[in-house]
């Protein structure tokens, strides 16, 4: 299947596939960027249990962005773009 941009140019969609809980450092970044609430931002206890945020969490709590819908993914890649450690995979589909 092609896909094309609005100009024509070839495009093919690299959708999210994973992402690496030990690199992820929980900045946001690439939640934020989604528009179509792929990935959720959680909170991570020592005993190594995901907790949902609220406004009360403790500031030194880590964080980290989890897949949340991944039959949302549209494969366009903004959130890898603002990923400032590389954290996650991508593959085309196919």
């Amino acid at each position: 299947m092609s896909n094309i941009t609005r100009d024509g140019r070839d495009w093919q969609p690299a959708y999210l596939l994973a992402i690496d809980e030990k690199k992820c450092i929980g900045c946001g970044r690439c939640f934020k960027v989604c528009g179509r609430d792929v990935m959720t931002l959680k909170g991570l206890t020592d005993e190594g249990e995901f907790v949902e945020l609220d406004d009360d969490e403790d500031e030194d709590e880590k964080k980290i962005v989890m897949m949340n819908d991944q039959g949302a993914l549209i494969g366009c890649g903004a959130c890898a773009r603002v990923c400032p450690t590389n954290c996650q995979t991508h593959a085309t589909a196919g």
